[in-house]
């Protein structure tokens, strides 16, 4: 009987020395995870901070499009050798609010939500997040990211930065990124010489930039340029370009 009791305890003891063993090596690995995520925080922030001082090289959708078409377009054009209108014309087409939100334009948002998805609530923040630091497509993933992100490119970045960026990377035709090369491929000037009617019509094809084009517009161009260019006057009259002009 005594026997039996002891290996009974000897037993017992053997099985919580395993639970002991099992919990601290758990503990162990959630604390070598948990410093695993706060370190890719801290590269994924020093990357974002890098950029408000560095021009991205290149994008993960550039990359795509040079890997697919062979060659791609990009010339980077400073901040000051763009033409003033074509930042106005940007922001009135795309992010009319840019000057008075922090990366995210709630009223946008709830007016995509009540049209049922069939219009767009991103910012020009977010969508600078979605070009400089991450993929094209619709997944959940990519969005909670861009959620992510926005912020800190709104903390660490100038709205001036955030539209040179944003214009320097985006895709104004197939394999056309930027405005210093959609200015010369489109109408063969460079940005700084860009006029209003170009600026707008540069800005009207940026939603669907492979099936419009700003040189031979169609109906629906002409008409979305001309409201571009009623939009990019009054938000300057009004003040909300103020945040980007001097």
């Amino acid at each position: 009987m005594a026997k039996a009791t002891k290996k009974r305890k000897t037993k017992g003891k053997r099985k919580s020395g395993l639970r002991a063993w099992i919990g601290a090596e758990l503990r162990q690995v959630l604390r070598w995870a948990w410093r695993g995520v706060l370190l890719a925080g801290c590269l994924v922030l020093l990357w974002v901070l890098s950029y408000s001082l560095i021009n991205p090289p290149t994008t993960i959708y550039m990359s795509q499009e040079q890997r697919r078409l062979g060659a791609i377009k990009q010339d980077w054009v400073p901040r000051d050798q763009i033409a003033p209108v074509m930042f106005r014309s940007v922001v009135a087409a795309e992010d009319a609010n840019y000057c008075n939100h922090w990366g995210f334009d709630m009223a946008a948002i709830r007016a995509a939500i009540a049209a049922g998805g069939a219009r767009g609530g991103s910012t020009i923040s977010q969508q600078v997040v979605k070009n400089a630091f991450l993929w094209h497509g619709r997944t959940w993933t990519r969005k909670a990211l861009e959620a992510a992100l926005t912020p800190a490119v709104e903390l660490f970045w100038s709205k001036e930065r955030i539209l040179e960026v944003y214009l320097n990377v985006a895709e104004f035709d197939e394999g056309v990124f930027g405005v210093g090369a959609a200015a010369q491929h489109y109408f063969g000037v460079g940005a700084a010489e860009l006029s209003k009617v170009q600026a707008a019509r540069l800005a009207a094809i940026l939603p669907s930039p492979k099936s419009r084009s700003a040189s031979k517009p169609a109906e629906f161009v002409r008409r979305r340029a001309a409201q571009i260019l009623d939009g990019a006057e009054t938000i300057r009259r009004d003040g909300r370009a103020a945040c980007f002009e001097d």
